[in-house]
């Protein structure tokens, strides 16, 4: 507030108490109903929204006026100590919430609200609201556009089809799944060059296996990728996705966290979908959901994109050529990976389940191959090279089974025999010969 705000309010604060601090003495009676009246009257406060002034307001301005030597100055606003910090926060909490920001400058402010109520960094009795924390480290040079320099960002788009893949995850409308409802989730791949769909679905879960199941039938029905751009949550961080791409000559790409901007195509397109899509929708489960969005998807494809000026369809086909084939064996490469070591007894633990390998692999770490779904199909591996499936242990048959011995244990028993074997009598056969 400047030197002529502050006149301009001291001048309407005398001209509501004027009559109050004149010449003329007022009797006690006449000076409570004058400021009675004065306050149900409506003013135009300078600086202010509001149109009334309460009785005792009225009162400190006469006592400011009266000890401030009946000077205009006295009735000017005061200068506040505490002026830029906050009121409603105490110095603790605003100094670990600083510190905490200067530690992790590139986190938002609703992640670091979150960790220091975790950690109890805010004091008890002390509400820390996410516009006072955003205004707090604003005041103190540290919110994010003070601490980070202006980001090179730059509009890019692949040059062919499946040079890139985008691909997320929308959470979409509630369903009916026997008898319940659930919430849907669109996961979607779209071509970065084209905006064509290579899959889009939705899932009554966002969970790996579901992404992976869309991811499947991406692939199966457009050839693969050469980049996959995916964010950072937990389905896209795991190790079974880096095997998969890996094995398929596919790059794993992750956007850098915070950073939702290099994946706006596909933020876009879901944008189109809650636009589009799900106001037209009267459908109420997800086999419903799934047809009608089936449908939608074809007319997505004819339609003519506005940043391309031609339709999804007819770009990803112009190039039809340079598209990379699925292998045949494509559901292997999506086989869940393990490693384990045979026991004595040629057994193998895996998921809860036991199961016996060769005995020549007694001792040895192998590689299992396998489908959480398909469990009764582990593949072994050692040293690069197929050793066929593991056999379920059946406790019941092995009680039956006679076990073979080795031809080592065959020459150490021949060998342990031949101790006895001296050729000589026993004390008792000499004896007997004796006798």
């Amino acid at each position: 507030m400047n030197q002529e705000q502050r006149e301009e309010i001291a001048r309407f604060r005398f001209g509501v108490i004027s009559d109050l601090v004149g010449a003329v003495r007022l009797e006690q009676g006449e000076t409570a109903k004058l400021i009675q009246s004065k306050s149900e009257q409506r003013y135009n406060i300078p600086g202010s929204h509001r149109t009334r002034i309460s009785k005792s307001t009225i009162w400190r301005w006469v006592r400011c006026y009266e000890n401030g030597n009946r000077q205009l100055s006295s009735l000017s606003p005061e200068h506040r100590a505490d002026i830029g910090k906050s009121r409603r926060v105490d110095d603790d909490t605003i100094l670990a919430l600083t510190r905490l920001k200067k530690q992790k400058p590139s986190v938002p402010v609703n992640r670091l609200l979150q960790e220091m109520k975790e950690k109890s960094l805010i004091t008890p009795g002390i509400t820390l609201c996410h516009s006072t924390a955003y205004r707090i480290l604003k005041q103190e040079g540290l919110s994010s556009r003070q601490l980070m320099p202006p980001v090179d960002r730059r509009r890019f788009e692949a040059e062919f089809p499946n040079d890139i893949w985008q691909s997320d995850v929308m959470h979409g409308p509630s369903v009916e799944t026997e008898g319940r409802m659930h919430k849907a989730y669109l996961i979607a791949v779209l071509d970065d060059h084209s905006r064509l769909l290579p899959h889009a679905q939705f899932f009554l879960s966002e969970r790996l296996v579901s992404w992976l199941d869309a991811f499947r039938q991406a692939l199966l029905a457009r050839g693969l990728p050469r980049k996959l751009y995916v964010d950072n949550g937990a389905a896209f961080s795991s190790k079974h996705l880096e095997h998969i791409c890996a094995s398929l000559g596919i790059a794993l790409i992750h956007t850098p966290p915070y950073t939702p901007q290099g994946r706006g195509k596909i933020e876009r397109f879901f944008r189109t979908v809650r636009t589009r899509f799900l106001p037209y929708f009267q459908g109420g489960t997800l086999l419903e959901l799934n047809i009608a969005f089936d449908l939608w998807q074809n007319e997505y494809h004819q339609r003519i994109h506005s940043s391309t000026g031609e339709t999804p369809f007819a770009r990803f086909a112009r190039h039809l050529e340079i598209i990379r084939p699925v292998p045949v064996d494509l559901e292997d490469h999506f086989r869940k990976e393990a490693r384990r070591r045979v026991a004595k007894d040629r057994t193998v633990s895996l998921d809860g389940r036991l199961y016996e390998a060769p005995t020549r692999l007694i001792g040895e770490y192998i590689q299992l191959l396998y489908h959480p779904d398909r469990m009764e199909q582990v593949e072994i591996y050692y040293k690069n090279s197929s050793h066929g499936l593991l056999v379920p242990v059946d406790l019941r048959i092995n009680c039956t089974v006679k076990r073979k011995r080795d031809k080592d244990q065959l020459v150490s028993q021949e060998q342990s025999n031949k101790r006895y074997d001296t050729g000589k009598l026993s004390l008792t056969e000499e004896r007997e010969a004796q006798s």
